[in-house]
């Protein structure tokens, strides 16, 4: 594959990928979505179903990876690292440009919702403690759309889940090549879209499973771009962490495939 086949193959998967997943998360958020309340099973298959959509669209270009995390594991699996560069741009350009366009489609809703008094100074903004609302980033009521943040703050436990989280999923993609005809037959990708799926389910929990650095911080950067009124701050004090955490779990499971099946 080429620079540029890889660079605009991610750049169209990520951007697919935040369209899809961050509208699921606006359609179940914002009030005057036809989706709203629907919970948190509507959102993490909304999230499997665009990997589905976002990795075939992309494969044939990119190989699909749409993550800086499973980058990293494929370099660290492989040793390869001359095309991580374009893989990482594509992939923060492609996450910032389905962001953006998540913030059209539900532009209408995005308004109401923010101006609605109960939703702006309620129990709806997205706080997590009194001293947030003190802070000129504390994160507002539609900054979950955009990006992940913690149902309680620990740094350490945050990084871990977000790490442990991502190794599954980059582990489980890696070893699908051990199967005869998998990655050719194009089966992985719904392999793959069912993971995240589970990972959702089951470890998404504490952290809202960011899983992958361009699909946390491409939006949290179009979050404190949009011109939109009461919306709050970007949070850019948690936004380390699901790309630290994500980047360790990647790696990490690069080197357990070294380890346990190369």
């Amino acid at each position: 594959m080429s620079s540029s086949d890889i660079f605009l193959g991610e750049v169209i998967g990520t951007a697919v990928l935040i369209l899809l997943g961050g509208g699921v998360c606006a359609a179940v958020t914002l009030r005057r979505s036809k989706a709203a309340g629907a919970g948190w099973v509507a959102i993490t298959f909304g999230w499997g179903f665009a990997v589905l959509t976002a990795a075939y669209i992309s494969l044939g270009l990119s190989g699909a990876h749409l993550n800086p995390a499973v980058t990293v594991g494929i370099a660290v699996q492989s040793g390869e690292w001359d095309k991580v560069p374009v893989y990482f741009a594509g992939q923060l350009l492609g996450a910032m440009a389905g962001a953006a366009l998540v913030w059209v489609s539900y532009y209408g809703q995005f308004l109401a919702h923010l101006t609605d008094r109960e939703v702006v100074g309620g129990p709806g903004a997205q706080t997590t403690a009194a001293a947030d609302r003190q802070r000129s980033d504390a994160p507002g009521p539609v900054l979950g759309i955009f990006s992940t943040a913690p149902e309680i703050r620990n740094p350490v436990q945050n990084t871990a889940t977000e790490t442990i989280a991502t190794a599954v999923l980059v582990l489980a993609i890696l070893t699908q090549g051990l199967t005869e005809g998998l990655a050719l037959s194009g089966t992985g990708v719904l392999i793959t879209a069912l993971v995240v799926v589970g990972i959702g389910l089951s470890l998404g929990g504490p952290t809202g499973y960011a899983i992958n650095p361009a699909r946390d911080l491409g939006p949290r950067i179009v979050h404190a771009l949009l011109p939109l009124p009461n919306k709050g701050g970007s949070d850019w004090g948690y936004a380390w962490i699901p790309v630290v955490g994500p980047l360790l779990g990647g790696a990490l499971a690069g080197l357990l495939y070294r380890l346990a099946f190369a």
